[in-house]
């Protein structure tokens, strides 16, 4: 017996693709059988000579058994030949039964419906297309609301995508006389607005990671709004992270170590990593990787965005929820914010010197800065807060699901889960698949949901019915193919974007806040130099962002994970370079595998296992080929060759530069800002933009040179 064809066919309905087998294909030879789960194709043994052998026995002949089966809301197909050697016109059979059922079940990506929330309910508008997330939406305390943002977010995002050429524009240049940023063709006169308020130092949009950095500036003496479209501390995602990164946090003054604690909903002892592998060739199966200290704190989101919030009032600054972001105008001296007060419908303005775009993915700010380049892939991430209801056994909360495929490509998507402990019995798991964006595939959440709720039994035994819902987690976490440190805006006059809305994320866990927390002293303290020597322009903020060379480098591993649009890979495909990758990193010292994921790889062991990983598994080299294609692997080699100068660099400078910048500061910084901001960008760049973060004693004086003048030493 040998297989000799394996694909997935993209669709749910595995009986009626069975009953197509069974009833509408026709093979150009060999006999047809009906079975239970698809067909056989008999052909005559003419090798048979023994007189008393009955030909009517099946296993006397030579067949090709077609089958199907359904896991993960999609059917896969499988060819096994029962003969010693090929049969006649066994490749033509094949060829044809890939190309006939490819036409009858092809690619399909549903969009949701047009929904008036006037005339129906959102449960009523998606019950039809999405009703196991309507069923069980429908139990979650604040179900009816988190369906619609659900569905709010996914019709923005998928607007944005579909028209990149056309964004909105919500930036403006008032009266400002210099052009040739690019933000938009239009220049206008400011319209009238209220002179009254405060001038703010600053004004963040977007109150989830925004408050985490607003806290921090305002802690440093700065005037500072926070501004929210949603009520304050609500969150649709948890955040884990590990005790080494959050300490980023710790050593800004922002958090005590009492309070961190204060924070963590659950801590655990290991965190796996594995990939399915029944369908990999053996080259590309591997072990559980085990990375005890990667995500394994998980903290109470709403509680620590409450204790952002109390920081940042009690350092003066001020937080208007429920208000929504229209636009803005930047001239010489301001920003002006048009902004809409929810529950009113009132229509509020504010000003500051500088705007903080933090709204994330779907920030119309961030589509206007980058245009078609605003995001080159994006992980759809759904998922939920369980309070209750698996079966003992089911899970031990000491343990962590970092990353965990249980089947082959589904539907376009490897989907892949994690799996968080939190508070008491609660679990938090998410459902996400890597994604090239694609006008006709932007990627859909509500897709996801119905996936989510129909496989979650396969992955995690348990009876849906009896889960307790605390509350749904989902988002679009975005990323940029950086080649360079440049090759993305993220800023214009006035205006910079952090997190999300800066592609700011790592390429294999796609975390914005991890790799936020990661960079927030390097962005903390860029910024306050800015700040300080009104240093505002486009230029100057561009200089000021979390790029890392050694993580530019590695897009290309998500890239592999991705199944383009209108394509049929080997259902396997991914999970075999995951497989490959992770099976390298599992033979590794838990200290390689720790500063991969976490954004810390150097340039000697990239090299080092790129190698072996070839070396191992040498069709890698294809598969990227295909899937990348050369536009792409050039635009990688580009990354790397960046990221090998950059590591050359910093073999020559990291050790001593920024002792260096230390001692020419007290004349330099005075009498030269802006020299003193690109000496200070470049210092990071050549630190924290290769995965080496600064020692202690440069960290130490890039904290109290911030600290310096607050109250909050």
């Amino acid at each position: 017996m040998k297989e000799i064809l394996y694909i997935e066919v993209p669709t749910p309905s595995t009986e009626e693709v069975k009953r197509w087998l069974q009833l509408h294909f026709e093979s150009v030879a060999g006999k047809k059988i009906v079975t239970e789960s698809g067909i056989r194709l008999r052909f005559p043994n003419t090798t048979l000579h023994d007189d008393n052998i009955s030909e009517a026995s099946p296993r006397f002949h030579n067949e090709l058994s077609i089958f199907v089966w359904s896991v993960q809301r999609t059917t896969y197909l499988k060819v096994f030949r029962w003969a010693e050697q090929a049969l006649p016109q066994e490749g033509t059979i094949l060829k044809c039964l890939e190309l006939e059922i490819r036409a009858r079940f092809p690619n399909q990506y549903p969009a949701p419906p047009v929904v008036d929330l006037s005339q129906q309910s959102i449960f009523d508008a998606l019950a039809d297309q999405y009703p196991l997330t309507v069923k069980y939406f429908r139990k979650m305390p604040q179900g009816e609301y988190d369906l619609t943002r659900v569905y709010w977010w996914e019709q923005r995002w998928r607007e944005g995508v579909r028209h990149p050429q056309q964004p909105k524009q919500v930036i403006f240049k008032g009266t400002i006389s210099d052009k040739g940023y690019g933000v938009g063709d239009t220049e206008r006169e400011a319209q009238p607005t209220s002179a009254s308020g405060p001038l703010y130092d600053l004004v963040y949009v977007g109150g989830a990671l925004g408050v985490i950095h607003a806290a921090v500036m305002a802690r440093l003496g700065y005037r500072v709004l926070l501004v929210e479209r949603l009520p304050f501390g609500r969150m649709n995602r948890e955040w884990n992270i590990s005790r080494s990164e959050f300490q980023s946090l710790i050593n800004l003054g922002l958090f005590t170590p009492a309070e961190f604690e204060s924070v963590i909903a659950r801590e655990y002892v290991d965190g796996f990593n594995k990939f399915f592998d029944a369908n990999n060739p053996p080259q590309a199966k591997a072990s559980v990787l085990h990375t005890p200290t990667v995500l394994n704190v998980g903290l109470d989101a709403e509680k620590l965005l409450r204790v952002c919030g109390e920081k940042l009032r009690e350092a003066g600054g001020e937080i208007w929820d429920e208000t929504e972001f229209l636009q803005a105008e930047i001239d010489q001296e301001k920003v002006t914010l048009q902004l809409k007060d929810l529950p009113t419908g009132e229509f509020r303005v504010a000003h500051g010197r500088l705007l903080v775009d933090a709204m994330g993915t779907a920030s119309p700010i961030a589509w206007q800065l980058n245009g078609d380049r605003a995001f080159d892939s994006v992980c759809p991430t759904v998922g939920a807060v369980i309070a209750s209801g698996f079966e003992p056994g089911v899970w031990d909360a000491h343990y962590g699901d970092v990353l965990n495929s249980h089947g082959d490509i589904s539907r376009g998507r490897q989907l892949i889960w994690e799996l968080f402990p939190a508070e008491g019995d609660e679990l938090t798991i998410y459902l996400f698949h890597y994604h090239q964006v694609h006008p006709d595939n932007p990627g859909s959440l509500l897709e996801m949901y119905e996936d989510f709720f129909a496989i979650l039994p396969e992955y995690r035994r348990c009876d849906v019915d009896q889960l307790v819902w605390k509350k749904p987690t989902f988002g679009y976490i975005p990323g940029h193919f950086s080649t360079s440190a440049g090759d993305r805006r993220v800023a214009f006059d006035r205006l910079i974007a952090i997190g999300d809305a800066a592609s700011l994320q790592s390429p294999l866990i796609f975390t914005g806040f991890g790799s936020l927390v990661r960079n927030l002293p390097r962005l903390t303290h860029l910024l306050d130099t800015a700040l300080k020597h009104n240093l505002l322009s486009a230029n100057h903020l561009n200089q000021i962002r979390a790029y890392q060379s050694n993580v530019s480098v590695t897009w290309l591993f998500s890239k592999g994970m991705m199944v383009p649009t209108g394509r049929n890979l080997p259902p396997e495909r991914v999970n075999a370079m995951l497989n490959t990758f992770f099976g390298i990193l599992a033979a590794e010292p838990p200290a390689v595998a720790e500063a991969f994921i976490k954004d810390r790889v150097d340039w000697l062991s990239f090299n080092r296992m790129a190698l072996k990983a070839a070396w191992q598994n040498p069709a890698l080299l294809l598969w990227i080929w295909d899937l990348a294609g050369p536009q792409d692997l050039w635009r990688w080699l580009g990354s790397y060759l960046n990221f090998t100068l950059s590591a050359f660099i910093s073999a020559l400078l990291s050790s001593w530069f920024p002792r260096f910048l230390k001692q020419i500061q007290p004349w330099l910084e005075p009498g030269f800002p802006r020299l003193w901001l690109w000496l200070l960008a470049q210092s990071y760049a050549f630190t924290d933009g290769i995965g080496r973060p600064q020692s202690a004693e440069g960290q130490g004086f890039a904290l109290q040179h911030l600290t310096a003048d607050s109250e909050y030493q």
